[in-house]
């Protein structure tokens, strides 16, 4: 555990702060061209989104390293890629067409050209930061981010993450990311800024966004 930002804690978070956090993922998502995009309509959307994040939280915790703060008003899910991580396609088309219904295709969409795209370097993911909504621009994301970049850095790791609008895209920028080539989601889907924090050189610079070739999926 770590004190960041005035007293900030910072912990791994379990089962027991499935509620909360669940709730601050759909809340902090629920705004956004990448909201608005998968579902249209706001009301849909925060049933759907309840649904999905509540599996994102479980899936967090079970292959990944999920973390909060002490007053549980954020969460960061972070996955190791050490190596390319096989999907297990049909399972997951199964689950989304559970937790999505008719909205599943652009989820399969989103989620295939995510894969499609990801980096096959040595790395850590951050899938998802969320920050309480009441709670935004008080630094609590960047000192959450801040804590696990420390770990990277020792490791001599990079990270990666897929930011869905311009805020979030300044935002890792400020923090020591680069930004890589776009993904453009097809159906007059939003821009998602691929972003890159490179390993600590002995230079003292920083590694550079790898090239990635987009990999193909099938059932």
């Amino acid at each position: 555990m770590t004190i960041t930002n005035n007293d900030l804690l910072v912990r791994l978070a379990t089962e027991a702060d499935a509620g909360p956090l669940i709730g601050v993922l759909a809340e902090a998502f629920h705004q956004g061209p990448l909201a608005d995009w998968l579902i249209p309509d706001p009301a849909d959307r925060r049933t759907v989104y309840y649904r999905y994040f509540k599996d994102t939280f479980y899936h967090g915790l079970a292959y990944g390293q999920v973390y909060t703060t002490s007053d549980q008003t954020a969460v960061a899910i972070w996955y190791p890629r050490l190596e390319p991580a096989p999907t297990d396609t049909r399972n997951r088309l199964e689950a989304l067409e559970h937790i999505a219904g008719a909205y599943a295709p652009k989820f399969v969409l989103l989620e295939e050209m995510f894969d499609a795209f990801h980096p096959d370097d040595p790395h850590h993911h951050l899938a998802y930061l969320a920050v309480d909504p009441t709670r935004q621009n008080r630094g609590i994301g960047a000192a959450l981010l801040a804590d696990h970049h420390r770990r990277l850095d020792q490791l001599g790791l990079p990270a990666y993450l897929e930011a869905s609008n311009m805020r979030n895209r300044r935002l890792y920028l400020r923090l020591g990311y680069t930004a890589g080539p776009t993904i453009v989601l097809p159906t007059d889907g939003p821009i998602i800024w691929r972003m890159w924090r490179g390993a600590p050189t002995t230079s003292g610079g920083r590694t550079s966004f790898p090239r990635t070739r987009p990999r193909r999926r099938s059932l």
